[in-house]
């Protein structure tokens, strides 16, 4: 009896190390994406990071082993060429027959376009309509929009597209992209689709439990009003209805020039605006210099989870800690 287990055992085990063996490589350019994909591949594999926690997606230099990755990935899990322009050229080049997955350009997710003005307009905010007041404000725009059009940030209408980049700060996004990358992994490795699509499952539960969580924990301060060091948390605020005064910066790779910054500063004197919202990679003296003269509380947040472990659980606590945040400064 002992040695049929003992057998049983060793057979378990070598089944174990195929099952690990054959799951497909996987590369995901992001932590929240890393995040996302490292759920669906649970107890079968673990994807690759190529943007360490910290590094801009905007425009990055690949080290030879995320050159690497890429090189051997099956599939390619990205936000696209919206967010990371430099890794279009990267996929192209390195992972040429790799699966291609990118989620800005997938079927269902919900794309907010960009507000060209940092001032926004809570009552057309967030629903995926034109601002119609951005053409009435184009006049009034100080000279730093022009850079904004230049930079690396997303905001190159001429690149891509309209649509802010950000997308993956809705849990709705991440709920249809968890079933979308277990289709793509388990095309690539039938083998495993029964426990990719039972990990999809069980981390769409999951996105509807921290929903309703965020919600119960920004209730006690709905109404507040806040403003962000830049503009890239628009379909956080859509989902929890949660809508930001604006944001010191239209972009995140230029400074906002002093007309912005004294706008700002009249803004949240004129409309008692209780929360700053500051980033952890950007100027914290342009933080001050709006805070001075007024009542407003700051605190630190990101959009990336630049303080997270990566892994499965990162992607939950990247939105905990932007909600949590958001309560304690308000």
């Amino acid at each position: 009896m002992s040695r049929n287990l003992a057998l049983l055992t060793v057979v378990s085990a070598l089944m174990a190390e195929t099952t690990l063996a054959d799951a497909p490589n996987v590369v995901a350019d992001i932590a929240p994406v890393h995040s996302l994909v490292a759920r669906v591949m649970d107890g079968v594999g673990t994807p690759d990071l190529i943007l360490p926690p910290g590094a801009s997606p905007h425009e990055y230099s690949l080290r030879p082993s995320e050159a690497s990755a890429l090189q051997g990935a099956d599939i390619v899990v990205w936000m696209g060429p919206d967010l990371a322009p430099w890794m279009e050229d990267a996929v192209e080049t390195l992972a040429a027959d790799a699966r291609n997955l990118s989620l800005l350009e997938a079927d269902g997710t919900m794309l907010l376009d960009f507000r060209e003005d940092a001032l926004f307009e809570k009552h057309v905010h967030g629903h995926g309509e034109h601002d119609d007041h951005a053409e009435d404000h184009e006049d009034d725009h100080d000279h730093d929009h022009d850079h904004d059009h230049d930079d690396h940030s997303g905001h190159d209408h001429g690149n891509h597209s309209d649509h802010d980049s950000h997308a993956w700060l809705s849990p709705a996004n991440a709920a249809i992209w968890v079933n979308l990358i277990a289709a793509e992994l388990s095309s690539a490795d039938p083998q495993n689709a029964g426990a990719y699509f039972a990990n999809a499952a069980a981390a769409r539960e999951e996105l509807d439990a921290l929903t309703a969580e965020v919600n119960t924990v920004l209730a006690p301060v709905r109404g507040g009003s806040f403003i962000t060091f830049h503009d890239a948390y628009q379909y956080f605020e859509t989902a929890f209805d949660f809508p930001a005064s604006g944001a010191i910066s239209i972009s995140d790779a230029a400074d906002p020039s002093p007309a912005r910054i004294a706008g700002i500063q009249q803004r949240v004197r004129d409309e008692n605006i209780g929360c700053v919202l500051a980033e952890p990679q950007f100027n914290p003296g342009l933080v001050t210099t709006v805070l001075d003269g007024t009542e407003a509380n700051t605190a630190v947040i990101d959009p990336i989870g630049v303080d997270i472990e990566p892994g499965p659980s990162l992607y939950p606590q990247l939105i905990r800690n932007i909600a949590n945040t958001l309560a304690e400064c308000l």
